[in-house]
């Protein structure tokens, strides 16, 4: 049991980085199983979401040493665009961490932009725990 809460802690973690990686199908296939705790695997995801988030924070912190690596998944032109939007909403624009696509990136700027850890972590993880909350509703509403 304790392999599917691991599981779900690295893909939630995995997915909240700049990894092309996917947490909500680990979370609906253990609810689904129903063999998981409901708190404990909303807990597990989410803590691994922030933390997973809270890399590129740090990531964010010290990009200037970085974006010219070949490795570096932003190209200077989507880490210009994505500052300019941060400029704009300011911290708010982290409730939308959450989202695919969009919300890591807004992670790693917000490091980039100095946004306060307390002020950061607040945020994203009230955002990535509602996400979780939300899809696992959804998922025992259809079971």
């Amino acid at each position: 049991m304790w392999a599917g809460y691991a599981g779900l802690f690295i893909s939630a973690f995995g997915a909240a980085t700049l990894l092309p990686l996917q947490s909500e199908t680990v979370l609906v296939a253990l609810l689904l199983s129903g063999d998981y705790s409901l708190g404990w695997l909303l807990a597990i995801a989410t803590l691994g979401n922030v933390l997973g988030s809270l890399v590129n924070w740090l990531l964010g912190r010290s990009v200037e040493h970085f974006k010219e690596r070949r490795w570096f998944p932003l190209s200077a032109t989507q880490l210009e665009k994505a500052r300019g939007h941060y400029q704009r909403w300011g911290h708010w624009s982290l409730w939308l961490s959450w989202m695919p696509v969009i919300g890591d990136p807004l992670t790693l700027v917000a490091g980039v932009m100095r946004e306060p850890l307390w002020r950061f972590l607040l945020i994203v993880s009230l955002a990535k725990a509602a996400r979780y909350a939300v899809l696992a509703v959804l998922t025992l509403q259809w079971v």
